[in-house]
């Protein structure tokens, strides 16, 4: 794999810097890689390649678009063990879930690839003679901005449907995640599109993305990563107005009602908070119970944790493996000794695992705190990580207005036997998803977003696709 190139006007090329930087495994902490140091100039050649290659690519039938992005989709999964290998190495995932996010991502754009094909406008009654409607277009550049947490996945729920829908892009993939960026770009640059309609540039956010975001020829930024990320973006972006969909962070509650099924609330929530060792933007971040059944459902869920198996990502058995960097391993530590100053009580978890493989590695064990208040910091604030925070409630008025007294609107469960009740809070949510028995549920076919500051816009489903359009009004006087 070319490691130290990057994919710029359907050319392998180096960066102007001359320079390179070293992409570690979060389970050894050793060095796997270098990869090109990219900067503004070479956003500028990515950003102006793009541009000569949107008018060429937009103006292709549907049919011959949706038939090229497809084959990204058959060459991802020719590729599936490859870029599998690559998120084990450089991100931990284990490999069982990293060889199904592989394949989800290849869904990922064959869904866009098909689901662009039904696009459609409006026609308008608005005068009498005169034939109105609304008519779907490209945006333009687009600037694709991929987080670390689930790095294919994001670039392929991005990449797939500003493809389809007729845009030129130019993707930044994480710089922790590099090495699986460039196998993807290396992956794009098998199919037949023209010159430079993808791009691809390694490097940091606060010169590459900033680029990216300020540029005044990128028509529109899609980024998924933190809500401070995401405001910086926003104002950057301001000084070229650009179109944004921006999925942001997460502090979501999930709801148990006296009525709940405690045990299957117990487990899939207990999943959810580790899935990705908890590095999940829709994970439960506040857990609120119902006094009446706090102990129970406590006692289920710390058991149910326990059986989360922590280890090396490489083998089949591990459910989760390390967080992606040292840096994070510390936020996340710095969250839990924060909980424990604040009076909260852990009951599970807290400590760096000592015994091998786990001696070496940037892990965290699955971690559980009850007796959290509302205004406690880990209350409040998106953990990013398998720390869960239990706290209990005794009415439904409060705890709606606990649930919702927060910055950040992504999604919400409510866990109940009345499917009626479970609408009713569903209806009173503040927030861009929601599931009654059920808790970060999705599929390709649906879209996702939050409300608040946790973003702006859909991805993912036709919704996300349509983000990626404009609407023209189109009006023709009709003869007389």
């Amino acid at each position: 794999m070319r490691e130290n190139k990057m994919w710029i006007g359907g050319e392998w090329v180096g960066a102007d810097s001359g320079k390179t930087f070293a992409v570690f495994n979060p389970s050894t902490e050793e060095e796997i890689g270098q990869v090109p140091l990219g900067g503004v100039s070479d956003v500028d050649k990515a950003v102006e390649a793009a541009r000569k290659a949107f008018p060429i690519w937009s103006r292709k039938p549907q049919a011959e678009r949706s038939k090229l992005v497809s084959q990204i989709a058959e060459e991802m999964r020719k590729n599936s063990k490859e870029l599998a290998r690559l998120d084990t190495l450089e991100h931990g995932t284990p490999i069982d879930v990293a060889n199904m996010l592989t394949m989800w991502s290849a869904e990922m754009i064959e869904y866009a690839a098909e689901a662009a094909r039904t696009l459609m406008g409006d026609v308008i009654s608005a005068f009498p003679n005169t034939m109105s409607y609304y008519r779907r277009e490209p945006v333009g550049v687009c600037g694709l901005i991929a987080p670390w947490n689930v790095p294919l996945m994001m670039m392929a729920a991005k990449l797939g449907p500003a493809l389809a829908a007729g845009n030129a892009c130019v993707v930044k993939p994480p710089s922790i995640n590099s090495l699986i960026g460039l196998k993807f770009a290396e992956i794009i640059s098998k199919v037949d599109l023209p010159p430079g309609v993808v791009n691809l540039i390694t490097g940091p956010g606060g010169s590459v993305g900033n680029a990216l975001s300020s540029h005044p020829h990128v028509d529109m930024i899609a980024f998924t990563g933190s809500t401070e990320t995401g405001k910086a973006i926003i104002e950057a972006s301001s000084r070229s107005v650009k179109r944004l969909m921006l999925e942001l962070g997460g502090k979501n509650p999930a709801i148990v009602l006296e009525d709940a099924d405690l045990d299957h609330a117990a487990t899939i929530l207990a999943e959810k908070q580790c899935l990705n060792s908890g590095m999940t933007c829709g994970s439960p971040g506040r857990i609120y119970v119902h006094e009446n059944v706090h102990n129970e459902f406590l006692e289920n869920f710390v058991a149910a944790m326990e059986k989360i198996t922590v280890g090396d990502p490489n083998d089949p058995e591990t459910a989760i493996g390390p967080v992606v960097s040292a840096e994070h391993r510390d936020k996340i530590e710095h969250y839990i000794k924060s909980g424990v100053e604040e009076g909260a009580t852990l009951v599970l978890g807290g400590n760096r695992p000592t015994t091998a493989p786990m001696d070496k590695g940037f892990y965290v064990m699955p971690t559980v705190f009850t007796d959290v208040t509302q205004n406690m910091t880990i209350a409040r604030e998106e953990i990013f990580g398998p720390v869960a925070c239990v706290m209990k409630f005794s009415s439904e008025n409060e705890v709606l207005d606990l649930a919702n007294d927060n910055i950040y609107g992504l999604c919400a469960s409510v866990w109940t036997k009345d499917i009626g009740k479970g609408i009713k809070y569903g209806n009173e949510l503040r927030v861009g998803s929601f599931w009654v028995n059920q808790h970060n549920h999705i599929t390709t076919a649906l879209p996702w977003g939050g409300i608040k500051e946790s973003g702006i816009g859909k991805e993912g489903g036709v919704e996300g696709l349509k983000e990626f359009t404009t609407l023209k009004l189109m009006c023709f006087e009709m003869p007389q």
